[in-house]
């Protein structure tokens, strides 16, 4: 699929090393139909009344990414992020990644943009976590230390604010250009996939939401993943009693989020 001169494999959840290949070069991979209908709709759904509650607590003014363009914040205590932590169709891509089962979940959110939203400028969604007193060895230069797994709510399209991505910038130590001196072609570089597409990429990837000129929201939910050898501080989010609902799989996905009672 093409998206103004993004062009993007939509592989199927069975193609776990290709995935993982695009991945390691570009930053990025996309699963299509990551999600079943009956899963896709309780998302949209679970999306649908947290825009709602939010939008009313802060209004399009004050939303924390910019006029009309919001971050969800950490959602994992709702069932509706819960379940996406062990989908079958995602985990094998993150075994492929990181050629092993311990990685661990580190939280479910994401973002969404409302009509009236401009572009945003691109950005990395990792700072430097070494110093290298040296100054040889950048976080740059390691693999992929965080993978957030963003699914598509709606079709992304180029009016309502589909992502850009920069591919291979997820080893660049290049400056990420601010929006006066972004080239034309990253602005372009829009990725556009159907509704229930999942977006796996290392956080590193410059990014950034477009303008959303259409009549409509334009969210998409996700779940992130540390590497086997990464850690990050965690918080205590998961309610234990949505926690030992989940699968065994899940649970140790999430040990390290679950509330002391």
């Amino acid at each position: 699929m093409s998206a103004r001169g993004l062009q993007v494999t939509l592989f199927a959840p069975t193609e776990a090393a290709a995935a993982a290949s695009v991945f390691h070069r570009d930053g990025f991979a996309c699963i299509r139909d990551a999600l079943t209908p009956e899963q896709l709709a309780l998302a949209q759904e679970g999306a649908r009344r947290v825009i709602a509650e939010q939008l009313a607590a802060v209004g399009l003014e004050n939303m924390n990414r910019g006029y009309a363009r919001h971050s969800f914040g950490d959602q994992i205590h709702h069932p509706e992020w819960a379940m996406l932590v062990d989908l079958p169709t995602i985990l094998p891509v993150l075994e492929a990644i990181w050629q092993s089962q311990e990685f661990t979940c580190m939280g479910a959110g994401g973002d969404y943009s409302l009509p009236g939203a401009k572009i945003q400028p691109l950005h990395s969604d990792l700072g430097e976590i070494l110093h290298d007193p040296l100054g040889v060895v950048t976080t740059r230069d390691l693999p992929a230390p965080f993978i957030v797994v963003n699914f598509l709510m709606v079709d992304f399209t180029p009016e309502n604010g589909a992502i850009r991505f920069v591919p291979g910038t997820q080893r660049s130590r290049a400056s990420i250009p601010d929006l006066d001196t972004e080239p034309a072609w990253m602005q372009q570089s829009l990725l556009c996939a159907p509704a229930g597409t999942a977006v796996v990429r290392d956080v590193r990837c410059w990014h950034g939401g477009t303008a959303n000129r259409s009549d409509q929201a334009r969210p998409m939910t996700s779940v992130g993943y540390y590497a086997p050898w990464y850690r990050a501080r965690e918080a205590e989010v998961l309610p234990r009693a949505l926690y030992e609902q989940l699968s065994p799989r899940a649970q140790r996905l999430c040990r390290h989020l679950v509330a002391a009672r």
